[in-house]
């Protein structure tokens, strides 16, 4: 029996003990090391030369293309029309389902993924993930216009591409057709 109240009288002492030392003021912690904003500030300057390098290789290719006067949208992609419809006057707005066709090619006017290939694209107009850069482009059209976009990379697949025909950093060319808009 006097075991048995030593042993209450230990646990007793044992709950103050640690409720006493779990009160007691804790210390901040400082970081073993600062952040010094370097890593941020390298990866802004490399993204930044990627897209003077991009941007170059762009105007290069539409100077190539001198039958064509491209329109450079707020975007920053650049656009000429193939098809212009001179009659509508209705563009896609917010969810607005559109049937469109659309290729993708490289700027070496090397066809990566086909319309065939895609098909037929049903779009519900900024409610699904898409090429941000078509995002954009396709309010600018009308039924039955096709365009040719010049896209650059970080308006298309960014930094890591699609991870299989479309390489890193990469501006594309897509040739899109829209066939109709369902408001």
């Amino acid at each position: 029996m006097v075991y048995l109240s030593h042993m209450k009288f230990r646990f007793v002492y044992l709950i103050i003990f640690f409720g006493v030392i779990s009160c007691s003021k804790q210390e901040v912690r400082k970081p073993i090391s600062a952040s010094s904003g370097h890593i941020m500030e390298s990866t802004t300057a490399l993204l930044k030369k990627i897209n003077t390098v991009e941007e170059i290789k762009i105007i290069n290719y539409i100077k190539k293309d001198s039958l064509h006067d491209y329109i450079r949208s707020s975007y920053g992609f650049w656009y000429h029309y193939i098809v212009k419809n001179q009659t509508d006057t209705i563009t896609p707005s917010k969810e607005d389902v559109v049937s469109l066709t659309y290729d993708i090619l490289d700027l070496s006017d090397q066809v990566l993924y086909s319309k065939e290939f895609i098909g037929v694209k049903e779009y519900i107009v900024d409610k699904e993930d898409f090429i941000p850069g078509l995002q954009y482009g396709i309010k600018l059209m009308k039924e039955g216009e096709s365009i040719k976009f010049i896209i650059p990379s970080f308006n298309a697949y960014g930094v890591l591409g699609d991870e299989n025909k479309i390489g890193m950093n990469t501006s594309i060319i897509s040739r899109v057709t829209l066939i109709n808009i369902n408001k």
